[in-house]
């Protein structure tokens, strides 16, 4: 259940789609590349309404700090390159416990403000614990190339709005 992104860069249309994004990427952090396809599907339709949106105009903010979140979001954005993409802290929300705390993004454009939050049951507690991990063997490498994969799957096979939730705000001062 994969969409394709569409912006517009002066005037031009581009369309990204999921593959577009791995390729991007690599292969480290397929969890990470498939919730900032998600979080940009949820977004980009929520701001742009009936048309699509400049990707020079957008502003991501987010608490995760995944290569794969990052990297999705420069591929259809540029805004790591343009510094318009912040990793801040301050977006966790610590109440949604460990699993789910850092999974909040927030997405701005021409005046309007979203954040997204991700649902339960896309993020599950073996992965963060393994993922967090010190000193990894080589069998919790290999444990954690899974649940990378599954939870990319999750993801990806779930329309947008069952992934995300939307809050849509005003600017943040």
């Amino acid at each position: 259940m994969t969409s394709t992104l569409t912006v517009t860069d002066h005037g031009t249309t581009l369309e990204f789609t999921h593959e577009d994004a791995l390729r991007y990427h690599g292969p480290q952090a397929p969890g990470g590349v498939a919730h900032a396809y998600k979080v940009l599907e949820r977004a980009l339709d929520v701001l742009g309404g009936e048309g699509s949106v400049e990707r020079r105009d957008l502003v991501v903010a987010t608490a995760h700090r995944g290569p794969g979140v990052r990297d999705a979001f420069e591929l259809v954005t540029r805004a790591v390159t343009e510094g318009r993409y912040t990793v801040d802290s301050s977006l966790a929300r610590p109440e949604r416990g460990n699993t789910l705390a850092l999974y909040v993004f927030r997405v701005d454009y021409r005046g309007a403000s979203v954040t997204l939050t991700v649902r339960e049951g896309f993020v599950v507690d073996e992965f963060i614990a393994l993922s967090r991990k010190n000193y990894r063997t080589a069998e919790d490498e290999a444990r954690l190339t899974v649940l990378k994969q599954e939870m990319a799957d999750r993801v990806m096979s779930s329309p947008a709005e069952s992934v995300y939730d939307v809050e849509i705000g005003p600017l943040p001062a």
